[in-house]
């Protein structure tokens, strides 16, 4: 009989869909029920994230459902890459559901069966190790993100989710034409045979590479890469906080799909390099159109938006840029500037509610004062702040450091790892481009979020002061503590990176632990 551990690699695919099942089930006045569910689900998600990365070799993990050997059966494999990414997905959903809870889960119906299903269809995609089913768990996390995107109503975000569901239509289409060419030249669509039979023919068949070039389109969309990434901004802003928090990880499943494959199928073999220059150029445009994004944006939901896209062009940019210290770093920049997007998106919510002075009566702890002066005469010579206003307003300077890359944050710690790997050794023109762009794009992201921060925390307004509740604040609390310890251990996390890059640079590792043939 098999330990239960042993199907530990299931649990973050079956934990949120029995969970969503059971609450479709439920009356929508069971509210308090189905939150309970959810924060237990995402709690065991985010348990079962760490517990997969704590025990992860430099050997690829796999479960075979069914038992069926690769590549006939289905197969789930897990690495230290979608370890990271679990816990990433984990962290970030459990805040965004805490955040959620305090009001915003009843501004719809279903909002926690379509939380836990996008849930699923994420950690479903990170998980998996063929083509096919990554393109279901796509559908799944997609059909789930729409009701999420109108969750709250509104025309504004009526508008952009029918914008945003067209545009991911077409890239579904794209996935679809590229799937099916990739499975009629190479004759299977397990990510792992596809890596053996590319390596035994040699590769550079013209219809595969088309195939993956289509794919490759469809994925960039995903990615919000230039000049395919216009419906993000749009989207995320409309969309209601908590969603818009936990959307922030979307665009990482295409950046997470880009990077495996690339270096899985065309690390080595005549087709090696296969539009790595593509990618590069792609990613460099996506960082300029997300930094110019943010010095145009008059509020902290969309300046998040930019902030999204910004990341997602780093680590494209670093793809590109074939070396393997960059990469580490934007991957560690990947995870901490996520986290610090998703609280900025939580932010702006706060921020515009203290605008709203009908909103003050929601809040779960407001400002009270009393007059300190009690001697007859004393003048006042100052106002003192809030604490709500304290509090966020630490939380924003926090998020604004991180996005910009500044000292003594992990957001600095990612950047400064990127800019020692391209200076270890021979500079081309392309690496000088690349640090060049980050820099600019630093100040460029510092320069709009000290003035949003300096028009919703200095500049004096009629209207109430921003308040927080204590699910509020613990889902911040939550976002910015992840960040913090990404700070403080920011040495193992970037020893965890390095040998994430190193692992998936050493594809008969990966083929020989899913296949069970060759040595690891």
């Amino acid at each position: 009989m098999s330990a239960w551990s042993d199907h530990l690699l299931v649990l973050p695919i079956v934990l949120p869909i029995a969970a969503s099942g059971i609450m479709l089930l439920l009356d929508e006045r069971r509210s308090g029920l189905k939150a309970a569910i959810s924060l237990a689900t995402a709690t065991a998600l985010l348990v079962t994230a760490l517990a997969l990365a704590w025990r992860m070799t430099d050997t690829p993990e796999v479960y075979r459902l069914g038992n069926w050997a690769a590549p006939y059966g289905i197969v789930l494999v897990a690495d230290r890459l979608s370890a990271m990414m679990l816990m990433l997905t984990g962290v970030l959903g459990l805040a965004a559901l805490v955040f959620a809870v305090a009001r915003w889960d009843r501004a719809g119906p279903r909002f926690h069966a379509l939380f836990l299903l996008l849930l699923m269809g994420v950690n479903g995609a990170f998980l998996t190790g063929d083509l096919f089913n990554l393109f279901v768990f796509f559908e799944v996390m997609l059909a789930a993100s729409y009701g999420l995107v109108l969750h709250g109503s509104g025309e504004a975000r009526i508008r952009a989710g029918l914008a945003y569901i067209a545009v991911n239509l077409i890239a579904s289409l794209f996935f679809l034409v590229g799937v099916s060419l990739v499975y009629g030249t190479m004759g299977t669509l397990n990510m792992a045979d596809l890596a053996r039979r590319l390596s035994e023919t040699g590769g550079g068949a013209g219809l595969f590479e088309a195939g993956c070039a289509v794919l490759g389109i469809a994925f960039l969309i995903k990615c919000s890469a230039w000049p395919l990434g216009f419906w993000l901004p749009p989207t995320y802003a409309a969309a209601s906080p908590p969603a818009a928090a936990v959307l922030a990880i979307l665009s990482k499943v295409g950046v997470y799909v880009v990077v495996r494959l690339s270096l899985l199928l065309f690390g080595a073999g005549a087709s090696e390099g296969f539009g790595q220059g593509w990618l590069f150029a792609a990613g460099l445009a996506t960082i300029a159109y997300g930094t110019l994004g943010i010095l145009g944006a008059r509020d902290l939901m969309r300046a998040a938006a930019y902030a999204v896209m910004i990341s997602s062009g780093t680590v494209l940019a670093a793809l590109g840029t074939g070396n393997r210290a960059a990469l580490s770093g934007a991957l560690f920049y990947l995870v901490g500037s996520t986290l610090a997007a998703g609280a900025l998106f939580l932010l702006g919510e706060i921020l515009q509610r203290g605008r709203d002075p009908a909103a003050a009566s929601l809040a779960v702890f407001a400002d009270e004062y009393r007059d300190p002066f009690d001697d007859e005469g004393a003048t006042e010579t100052g106002r003192a702040i809030p604490a709500a206003v304290a509090i966020v307003g630490g939380a924003f300077l926090f998020c604004a450091l991180m996005l910009a890359g500044l000292p003594p944050l992990a957001g600095f710690v990612g950047k400064l790892a990127m800019f020692s790997g391209l200076a270890a050794g021979a500079m081309p023109p392309a690496a000088w481009a690349f640090i060049l762009v980050l820099t600019l794009s630093s100040l460029g992201t510092l320069m709009p979020l000290v003035r949003l921060g300096t028009l919703g925390f200095w500049v004096p307004h009629d209207d109430s002061d921003p308040v927080i509740g204590p699910l509020e604040f613990a889902a911040l609390a939550g976002l910015l503590g992840a960040c913090l310890v990404l700070t403080l251990w920011g040495g193992a996390g970037l020893a965890y990176t390095d040998r994430t890059v190193a692992g998936l640079s050493n594809a008969a590792g990966y083929i020989g632990a899913v296949l069970g043939s060759g040595t690891p």
